[in-house]
This record gives C-alpha cells, structure tokens and sequence, in this order.
C-alpha cells in the first residue's frame, strides 16, 4: 500500500552510484525533501568498479552538502555464496539484498521513509523493484516512497557527465559486467554423437 505524506520528510535515499541519483536528489528537493543518501552495494564488482562508484558518490554528495551514510564492505565472497546460480532470480535477489538493508537502515536510524535511485533506469525491472521495496517496508516497519524517476533518465545522465561523473558500463553485478562483453549467455546445448 503506497501512503501520501505531508512534506517535510526525513527521506533515506538507498544510491547505486551517483549518475542515477542526480535527478532523484533534484525531484526531491523540488518536493521540498531533502534526502541522506545512503550507500549499500555488495553487488558490484569487481572491486575497481565498486570503488569507482563510491568515490564518485561520496565526491557528489560533498558536492551537494548531502549527508551519506556508508555501509562500505565489498562483498564478493557473500555476495557469490548468496546469490541464486538462476537467471530468473538474478535482479530481484539484487534488488532484495540492497532494499531490505536500506529498510532496515532506514527504521533503525530514525527515518520516516526510504527510496531509491534504482527506480530512475529503465533497464531495471520496475514493477519488481517497487515490489521488493513495499515488502521491505512492510517486514522493518517504514514507509517506502514510490516515486517513477524514469522520464529523468536521460537529462540525469546528462547532467552526471557535465559534472565529471564516473560513468559505469553496466548494472553492477558480475553477471551483468559479463553480459557487457558476451551478450545474454544460453544454455548449453547437448550434442548427440551417433
């Protein structure tokens, strides 16, 4: 169930990396929210991508005199033990794994709310992405605010290059960084000898 608040609000904004929060921060503050961002992405690797992307991050928010809560531990190990080997529950274990941490994070320190970059790329699966974050809400007891940042994408993406962000290739994951270089990977083929 999606609630209507009265602004202000105290907003925990989970970021994936800073180009895709642009737009979000500045939708936001249009609303008269001012949001602290919150960093928590045991998803991406290698370990050069993953401090790539945070040390845009913690660059922009000083930046922009955000405050940034970093939960800052490369989790390749857990993240491979973790991770369901079936492409079907690739992205929704992703979305799980960091939305149910920022709702935790969220109603631990004190926050109304909770949201994320994450709605702002089209190459995510929204619907589930919403999904995953209002049973996040649910189970830790605060509130999700849905917003559709899409319509955004392309002038945050702009504005994150004029502003000398780092500018990733691909969603995050290992899989996915595979997928930049091979395409979407079938399954083997057996081949009968006779």
């Amino acid at each position: 169930m999606e609630h209507q608040r009265f602004f202000p609000m105290k907003l925990l904004l989970h970021v994936c990396c800073a180009p895709c929060s642009v737009m979000c921060i500045e939708t936001l503050r249009s609303e008269g929210v001012e949001p602290t961002l919150y960093w928590y992405n045991p998803n991406i690797h290698p370990f050069t991508e993953y401090r790539n992307r945070r040390d845009c991050l913690v660059s922009y928010a000083k930046n922009l005199a955000l405050t940034l809560v970093m939960e800052d531990r490369y989790g390749l190990k857990d993240f491979i033990v973790e991770y369901p080997f079936a492409d079907s529950g690739r992205c929704g274990f992703c979305y799980r794994l960091r939305l149910e941490k920022a709702a935790c994070a969220a109603k631990e320190r004190g926050f109304d709310a909770f949201c994320t970059s994450l709605l702002i790329s089209p190459y995510q699966d929204h619907e589930l992405l919403k999904k995953t974050a209002l049973a996040a809400a649910e189970r830790y007891g605060v509130e999700f605010l849905y917003r559709d940042f899409r319509p955004f994408f392309q002038e945050g993406q702009a504005k994150a290059r004029a502003a000398g962000c780092y500018m990733q290739k691909y969603c995050g994951c290992i899989f996915s960084e595979e997928e930049r270089y091979c395409g979407p990977q079938r399954p083997a083929q057996t081949v009968s000898k006779r």
